[in-house]
């Protein structure tokens, strides 16, 4: 198995990746749990996104199989389309409140 990994990729290994994409994981946990602003919120899901992104590509170079890597494509074309509508939400919740704390928002309700 260690000969269809490329040189390039046996130099790091694999449980940095994984060590990497964890921390990147929790960092993103926290700041939503923390977190009181929709935009940091917003960034830190995305934080989480990239950290399984990480994870995905390192597994399936490591493998020498590309599905890992069609599957990044595809969780990042659903990110962007995610981003596109969750800034059109944010910047309409500033609009009507004037603020994009995630505590305020409870004035969404009946």
């Amino acid at each position: 198995m260690d000969q269809t990994i490329p040189e390039v990729i046996r130099t790091v290994p694999l449980q940095y990746y994984v060590f990497f994409a964890s921390a990147l994981f929790a960092i993103g946990v926290t700041g939503v749990l923390v977190r009181r602003n929709a935009i940091i919120i917003f960034m830190c899901v995305e934080l989480m996104l990239n950290a399984v992104n990480i994870l995905l590509t390192a597994f399936s170079a490591y493998r020498a199989d590309p599905n890992g890597q069609i599957f990044v494509f595809f969780i990042m074309a659903v990110a962007a389309a995610e981003v596109a509508v969750g800034l059109g939400i944010i910047v309409m919740i500033y609009r009507n409140f004037q603020t994009t704390d995630v505590n305020l928002l409870s004035r969404l309700k009946w």
